[in-house]
């Protein structure tokens, strides 16, 4: 989906050809529903006889009408253009749409435009027509190939804002599509092999090993993990550098069990084939990386997937068994379902080596903060309060919010063991928090933040499927560390 942004008034944008014009139009419209142009009339008519409310989301729409091109006319309401407004909107002007077969669409912003309100409406509007095709035989594509943008006032800024949206809109897609494929169309190899084909160009080099290498690298808890799965382990290093080689990077260590049976502690059968989105960790900086080849921000950052199925053979793992982890401690495993953190652990041993500025990894690890934060925050730990607060600002900033959790020593209690160095279960209460604490023993050289998205990266029932999360709040985060909001990229230095 292509995306373009123009300095146009409504009156001339009524005259594009167009399948479907939506007209933003803000509850403080005093200076412009007294205008004479049809949208105008049209919505004072609307407001007269009450059928149209300066209220979020609230929708006029028609069909063909004379002085308008466009076949469809969307006029809705974004009250005071806040994310939620501008979301909620946007969302009522597509679901008006989407029985139509729009493939061109104009949206144009009646009150001055903002840096927020286009990138909100950019990536509402690819999340709502996003359609999953690859596995179907008789796919039904999205049909929408075209948004332009107009408002009264265009900048550098809201063209450097748009470039960023579109960026963001191909990593999030790139991130639903390896987390919405099944198990035996995203393997461990698959995997790899997407990052070779994303880590492409001269900024970029990738790295793939195999259980040899990852064997001679002492990871004693990731192979363990992998012992009961046919398909062969991968363990992916991704490298974007798009600064001097000085600067520290910021490294990403994404979860990629690409299917979790929970192994010996085998899961419930009802809504195991979800499971397949235990690699959304592992999706999710895929997405980043893709994001990072269209923008090419002044940054280094490295991307590490653990990737494996976790399966219930004879060579498996068992409850009790206990494994030398990559930085030697030991691990007493009590339930082979807490498969994640064993995986993560070596990937974070191994991220001592860049000297990193920051370790930030992702994982769909608990059902508890699912309980805890349910699908609208994603769980944030952090040993360090400038980082966590740098990624609760991001989250708050891009709409993909997080919110930050407790990690008390105390917490820690549970995963004492008599047999090794540490459990990897402690009890039912504040699970997640005690997975962190898990991880937190591996983190110890670098500031370090965890972020589980069990919660927010996928939708069960009806709408199932994943939501990219969180690329967009660490996409938000990279950049900031760039230019504090005013990045420079290549991407929107073209436009």
């Amino acid at each position: 989906m292509n995306f373009e942004i123009q300095k146009r008034a409504l009156s001339t944008v009524i005259r594009d050809d167009l399948d479907a014009l939506v007209v933003l139009w803000p509850a403080d419209d005093k200076a412009v529903v007294s205008g004479q142009d049809p949208v105008a009339s049209l919505v004072r008519a609307a407001i007269q006889h009450g059928d149209f409310e300066h209220k979020p989301g609230a929708v006029l729409s028609l069909y063909v009408h004379p002085g308008i091109k466009s076949r469809h006319l969307v006029v809705v309401c974004v009250a005071d253009g806040s994310t939620a407004h501008v979301r909620s909107a946007v969302l009522a002007a597509w679901n008006a749409l989407k029985s139509a077969r729009v493939k061109r669409m104009g949206l144009h912003a009646v009150a001055d435009m903002t840096t927020q309100l286009l990138q909100v409406a950019v990536s509402t509007l690819a999340d709502a027509s996003y359609s999953y095709t690859s596995t179907l035989s008789k796919p039904k594509p999205r049909t929408l190939k075209q948004v332009v943008f107009s408002g009264n006032a265009v900048n550098a800024e809201l063209r450097g804002a748009l470039a960023q949206a579109q960026a963001l809109v191909a990593g999030v897609e790139t991130a639903k599509e390896w987390a919405n494929r099944p198990a035996n169309h995203c393997t461990p190899a698959m995997l790899a092999d997407a990052a070779k084909s994303i880590a492409k160009g001269a900024a970029f080099k990738c790295e793939v090993f195999g259980p040899k290498e990852v064997s001679k690298l002492g990871m004693g808890a990731f192979l363990a993990v992998a012992r009961g799965a046919a398909e062969p382990l991968r363990f992916i290093v991704m490298r974007y550098n798009g600064a001097a080689a000085s600067q520290a990077p910021v490294v990403l260590v994404g979860k990629g069990i690409t299917f979790d049976t929970g192994g010996i502690s085998i899961k419930p059968a009802a809504e195991m084939d979800e499971m397949k989105y235990d690699m959304c960790g592992a999706a999710s900086v895929l997405g980043v990386f893709k994001a990072l080849g269209e923008l090419k921000p002044t940054i280094n950052v490295v991307g590490l997937i653990p990737a494996t199925e976790n399966m219930p053979d004879g060579l498996a793992v068992k409850p009790g068994d206990v494994v030398t982890s990559m930085s030697g401690q030991t691990i007493e495993i009590l339930n082979t379902d807490a498969e994640g953190r064993l995986v993560l652990c070596d990937a974070l041993t191994y991220a001592e080596r860049f000297k990193p500025q920051a370790v930030i990894d992702i994982a769909t690890l608990t059902g508890a903060c699912v309980i805890a934060l349910g699908a609208v925050r994603s769980g944030l730990f952090s040993s360090n309060d400038a980082l966590a607060q740098s990624l609760q600002s991001a989250g708050d900033a891009s709409g993909d919010a997080c919110w930050r959790m407790p990690l008390d020593d105390d917490y820690a209690e549970g995963l004492k063991s008599r047999f090794a160095d540490v459990a990897n279960v402690a009890g039912r209460q504040a699970g997640s928090v005690t997975a962190a604490k898990f991880l937190q023993r591996f983190a110890s050289r670098y500031p370090w933040a965890h972020l589980d998205i069990a919660g927010t990266a996928w939708r069960s029932g009806a709408a199932k499927g994943a939501t990219g999360r969180p690329v967009g709040l660490l996409m938000h985060y990279l950049l900031d560390q760039v230019g504090k909001g005013s990045v420079k990229t290549t991407a929107a230095r073209r436009r």
